[in-house]
């Protein structure tokens, strides 16, 4: 197992789905793009997604038409006024065997409308529309297609009118996983998450807008879109460093390898010297060019210093979820790795020289320490830069380890040890709770009370070390982000179950992840975002908190092994997952309660190295009904028990703590 990674606890075809507002997507031009192959299917075109070409692809019946006065992106919008019967409708031929998710952003003013898709007349998938009279992303999931396929999809009218706009095309996710549990909240939370988070990934190889943003609705032409999806506003046509750190692992739970590598390589290519070794804060879905509203120059551009060392750390979790050789080999990555952990921190450590990495104090365009933008704090070091650059470390220990440098892997090791003793034993100072320090201004200041991101984060990266100081903290944070300090957006309060799972205090981190999917329906403080779950992050951060945190799975695919501990909180006497992907296998996970979990090889050639945890010291355990010793380790300040079994193919193997 790798020692380095935090130990967190971790049918219908069509559903409703609400997420932010999705720039235009242009159809497929001819010839361009990526050659479809038995892997990747030829892009399925939809003309006019956006109807910024008028009615042009699209059928309408009376009552129906473009309209300019309300569109979600762009200048035109579809209208059905209300009454029985009307319709506006686009027939596409399938040009080849796939499945693909088809989202839309619709408004209401009364009941009784649908999204709908047909195949060669039969309804495969559709979303019954609420009255709401604002716009809401909807997601017909999983539409299976054979090559010359009729499918229609279709909007149609109710009792109030309709608003139709900015409709999507994704590849379904390679990853179906299931979940089923003695709780129902969780299956319904999992499913929504999993529908919602697929429907924004993009088609490789499809034409789309670029630098389309709210000043600039139109965007400054359009450019081949790689293999991406959504992190971030979604009235903007790209990608952002933080929230693509945040939703990567979902994404992995989701088998999206190729655009988390993309991405993050993307990133990792534009942290050079002339940019001080920070990546660019965002990128179009071309994965190619900077998205314009947060890039002015190489001396002016949004940067934040957590950033760059999250992106090291998800690199490193992303090539544990899957095993790609690349995130070790491709020089890219590997010089992204170094630079980070080395010349960046030296080239940003001069108000405070200390070996920590510092913002300028003066403004995201600048440089900024923290991740919390709405502080005007002159902050210099902040706690979430820290945090993030502790992980950092760990995860370039890791990384050296798997590219054969043993040396490397200890001086990183070491450097962790000793940012980590520093922290607890100097930067943070003598506190606890609200006197603990969670940063300092350019002036040399400590600052302390609640700094939202700078706060939770010092605990969500394990930087405290465990016992009451590090229990009082974690009180402290729940405390203010349930009363007046609680973020207005839903994005920040979802970092808020990854801060208590680290910890091992499951039963506040499932309460957490309850209030994020209780208010998905709630409007979002940014209105073009729509309502809170359709904002990303949301249903990303969901399905990795699951597998990672109430099912505990550490995967590490490149020594073919992978680790479980039950995170279940109080009153969930079970839980499985089916078609956790790790490497080449897939695997079936239960927990019940946490005294006994089950795995099973499903698919995948590989035979799999499973250690099992179990909270607490256990002398033996029972493997299959045999008793064999078990070994102890610590996560979150907690004692475990654990056994490690060769599961070969197709065998399924339980571990029995008593």
């Amino acid at each position: 197992m790798k020692r380095h990674r935090p130990a967190r606890l971790a049918t219908v075809t069509a559903l409703a789905t609400l997420v932010p507002l999705a720039p235009l997507l242009l159809s497929h031009p001819a010839g361009a793009g990526t050659p479809a192959t038995a892997a990747t299917p030829a892009p399925l075109d939809v003309q006019n997604p956006g109807f910024e070409n008028g009615a042009a692809g699209w059928t309408f019946t009376a009552g129906t038409g473009v309209a300019t006065n309300r569109p979600h992106g762009g200048t035109n919008l579809a209208y059905l006024d209300a009454g029985a019967g009307r319709k506006v409708s686009q027939q596409i031929t399938a040009p080849s065997d796939a499945a693909y998710d088809f989202s839309a952003w619709i408004a209401t003013g009364g009941t009784g409308g649908r999204f709908v898709a047909r195949v060669n007349g039969t309804e495969a998938g559709s979303a019954e529309l609420p009255a709401r009279s604002t716009y809401a992303r909807y997601t017909l999931s999983r539409i299976e297609l054979r090559e010359g396929d009729e499918l229609e999809l279709a909007f149609e009218s109710g009792r109030g009118w309709v608003n139709a706009d900015d409709l999507m095309v994704s590849p379904s996710a390679p990853a179906d996983p299931v979940v089923s549990s003695s709780d129902p909240e969780i299956v319904e939370m999992f499913d929504w998450a999993k529908h919602k988070a697929g429907g924004w990934v993009h088609q490789s190889g499809t034409e789309g807008p670029l630098n389309v943003d709210e000043r600039n609705p139109s965007g400054t032409g359009t450019g081949v879109y790689g293999p991406s999806y959504w992190a971030g506003y979604a009235h903007r046509s790209g990608y952002y460093a933080r929230d693509l750190a945040h939703q990567a692992g979902g994404a992995e739970v989701l088998g999206l390898r190729d655009a988390n590598k993309a991405m993050l390589r993307t990133f990792a290519a534009s942290a050079d010297e002339e940019h001080g070794y920070y990546p660019a804060w965002a990128f179009n879905f071309d994965n190619r060019t900077k998205l314009a509203i947060d890039y002015r120059s190489p001396d002016s551009f949004v940067r934040e210093v957590p950033a760059p060392f999250e992106l090291v750390e998800k690199a490193n979790e992303a090539y544990r979820w899957s095993g790609d050789p690349a995130y070790v080999d491709d020089p890219a990555f590997w010089d992204f790795y170094r630079h980070t952990t080395n010349e960046f921190i030296e080239r940003h450590d001069n108000a405070k020289p200390n070996g920590v990495a510092e913002g300028t104090g003066k403004g995201i365009f600048a440089g900024a320490a923290s991740y919390n933008e709405a502080s005007d704090e002159p902050l210099a070091e902040a706690g979430d830069a820290i945090g993030s650059q502790y992980r950092a470390f760990l995860a370039m220990s890791d990384l050296a380890l798997d590219k054969g440098d043993k040396r490397l892997a200890k001086e990183y090791e070491k450097k962790a040890r000793k940012l980590k003793r520093y922290f607890n034993s100097e930067w943070s100072g003598a506190g606890t709770g609200a006197d603990m320090v969670r940063g300092y201004t350019t002036d040399g200041e400590p600052l302390t009370g609640w700094g939202k991101e700078n706060s939770w984060f010092m605990a969500m990266k394990q930087l405290i070390d465990p016992g009451p100081r590090a229990d009082a903290y974690l009180d402290y944070i729940d405390e203010r982000a349930s009363g007046d300090g609680k973020p207005v957006n839903i994005e920040a309060i979802s970092y808020l179950p990854d801060t208590f799972f680290a910890y091992r205090q499951n039963d506040t981190a499932w309460k957490w992840m309850e209030y994020v999917y209780d208010r998905r329906g709630d409007q979002h403080p940014v209105g073009k975002q729509g309502p809170n779950g359709d904002y990303p992050e949301v249903s990303f951060t969901l399905l990795s908190q699951t597998v990672e945190g109430l099912m505990g799975v550490e995967p590490d695919a490149p020594a073919t092994s992978l680790s479980t501990l039950s995170g279940l909180p109080s009153g969930m006497d079970w839980l499985q997952i089916e078609e956790v992907s790790v490497g080449g296998n897939t695997f079936t996970l239960r927990h019940d309660a946490a005294s006994r979990s089950t795995l099973t090889n499903d698919t995948g050639s590989a035979t799999y190295t499973w250690e099992a945890r179990f909270p607490g010291k256990h002398s033996t355990v029972e493997v299959d009904g045999k008793k064999r010793p078990a070994k102890t380790g610590t996560a979150g300040g907690e004692t475990y028990s654990y056994v490690e079994v060769s599961v070969a193919p197709g065998r399924t193997v339980t571990v029995d703590a008593g």
